[in-house]
């Protein structure tokens, strides 16, 4: 079996970095889901990867390897990440992110109690959401799944096409 060309890698680890991001607005535009904080926090390491994935496809193989590489760091980076995320939903740690407390309103008038609150509606990193019904792994579980396979399956490329380009 041949495996595809370093450069193909590249492109195909753009395109799976997308696919990832799609589905995420897919389940918000369609599913009606709302993204906590660190949701959106999420989705910064499957940018980056896109554009690395680019950079891989169109450089010197020789280059593209490095490039790779640090996609591979980067959506390491995501993995952890999740598993904080995942870590925060089943309670084993308090939120490690400002933006995902919810407001606590305390005492005062009617006024004082509106001044406190968010520009935008939240919701709190704790609280688990579901995209497929029936099916106990959260979002921020699917994502430590697919980050996790994406970043060994690119690894596993470059360890095993390992000679000089």
């Amino acid at each position: 079996m041949t495996l595809p060309g370093i450069r193909s890698i590249g492109l195909l680890s753009a395109i799976a970095a997308a696919l990832a991001l799609g589905i995420a607005l897919a389940s918000e535009r369609w599913g009606g889901l709302v993204p906590c904080a660190f949701c959106l926090l999420e989705r910064w390491p499957y940018r980056i990867a896109i554009v690395l994935g680019l950079i891989a496809a169109v450089v010197p193989p020789r280059w593209a390897r490095w490039v790779l590489w640090l996609l591979v760091l980067t959506i390491a980076v995501g993995a952890a990440m999740a598993v904080v995320h995942v870590g925060v939903e089943l309670h084993f740690w308090p939120d490690p992110i400002p933006a995902c407390a919810m407001p606590r309103f305390t005492g005062g008038s009617i006024a004082e109690r509106l001044a406190q609150m968010p520009a935008q509606p939240a919701r709190p990193c704790e609280d688990a959401t579901y995209l497929i019904p029936g099916l106990p792994i959260s979002m921020a579980a699917m994502n430590l799944i697919y980050a996790l396979a994406f970043a060994v399956l690119v690894a596993a490329f470059l360890w095993r096409e390992r000679r000089p380009a």
